[in-house]
């Protein structure tokens, strides 16, 4: 995969390092001339083209058309906005994704500006909390849909009010289905008549918004 990173900064930089490691390929796209010559420095590895992203024939100077990804990470949203248009826009580029540097400018990284993925550290750190104030006990076993839906896995204790009592008494969210409930060494199919027993590990589909009610119900 060839990601087209425009913007050197720590951000940028740490992202390629990180691609490189994983056996990427890797442009980084940046203007200042002390951090291109930091960069070719720090990542050999990279391709460092130097000039303002923000310029279609600068874009093309970096390999643009053949990029499968290009990431917009600058410290200046109105900059990553216009990366992310051009990319998708201009050379119609499969992925894009925009970083948002003030929480109060996310609105604005839509697909109708060509961001495909927002990253902002404001929502990052956000989500981690509210999963992490759900419950201790709720395991994220995967993510899907870029991490809008998720498999957990949670275990019934003795003392949960979901012991003893059927799937279909359960006050589960509209957004979540109930997977399997692994019991001892049997799978059982969650059926509404399945009575959850003490020690059973509940495994669920649910969108990531959803998790807290789910621990509820479960608890």
């Amino acid at each position: 995969m060839h990601v087209l990173i425009v913007g050197g900064g720590l951000t940028g930089s740490d992202l390629a390092r990180m691609l490189l490691k994983e056996g990427q390929r890797v442009t980084v796209v940046e203007e200042r001339e002390e951090l291109v010559a930091r960069l070719r420095k720090e990542i050999p590895e990279a391709n460092i083209v130097v000039g303002d992203g923000c310029e279609p024939s600068v874009l093309e100077q970096a390999g643009v058309r053949k990029a499968d990804v290009v990431a917009a990470v600058t410290g200046h949203d109105e900059d990553n906005l216009v990366v992310c248009l051009l990319a998708r826009q201009e050379f119609r580029v499969r992925r894009t994704v925009g970083r948002v540097n003030n929480p109060k400018n996310e609105w604005l990284f839509t697909h109708e500006m060509g961001v495909d993925v927002c990253v902002s550290g404001a929502h990052i750190m956000a989500s981690l909390m509210r999963e992490e104030m759900a419950t201790l006990e709720m395991a994220v076993l995967l993510r899907l849909h870029r991490g809008d839906a998720v498999l957990v896995e949670n275990i019934i204790r003795p003392e949960s009010k979901a012991a003893g009592r059927s799937v279909r008494e359960l006050e589960l969210p509209e957004d979540a289905i109930l997977v399997a409930v692994a019991r001892q060494e049997k799978l059982v199919i969650p059926r509404g008549n399945v009575q959850l027993q003490p020690g059973d590990r509940v495994l669920a589909l649910i969108r990531s918004g959803a998790r807290a009610q789910l621990a509820e119900a479960l608890r």
